[in-house]
């Protein structure tokens, strides 16, 4: 069964899996508003991972308590089997869509 991805489940999902042990809410919103040139609310990101938990397109636990945060502790994240699957054929379907386009889309 294919699945679908919004743009920005997507973008969370590839930033996830880019920043590998570093995946953590923050990191993971800078990583998005750097490289996209956006800017995005922690909500709307924190939204966005907690749905993508649900798919079981995401996995997330607690990292140790620090003094520079206070005694928290950091939620990390990172990209399941099913996850991977849903953005590999994302990108499957995008391939096949711009090979398949009649206009030429490239810009000058």
């Amino acid at each position: 069964m294919k699945t679908y991805l919004g743009e920005f489940e997507e973008l969370v999902l590839l930033t996830v899996a880019s920043l590998g042990n570093d995946a953590y809410g923050v990191s993971v919103q800078l990583e998005i508003e750097n490289r996209c040139n956006r800017s995005i609310s922690i909500g709307a990101l924190h939204s966005t991972i907690t749905r993508l938990e649900e798919k079981g397109f995401l996995k997330s636990w607690l990292g140790g308590a620090t003094q520079q945060r206070g005694g928290r502790s950091k939620r990390y994240y990172e990209i399941t089997q099913a996850g991977k699957k849903a953005v590999t054929e994302t990108k499957s379907m995008r391939d096949e869509l711009w090979s398949l386009s009649k206009v030429k889309l490239s810009v000058k």
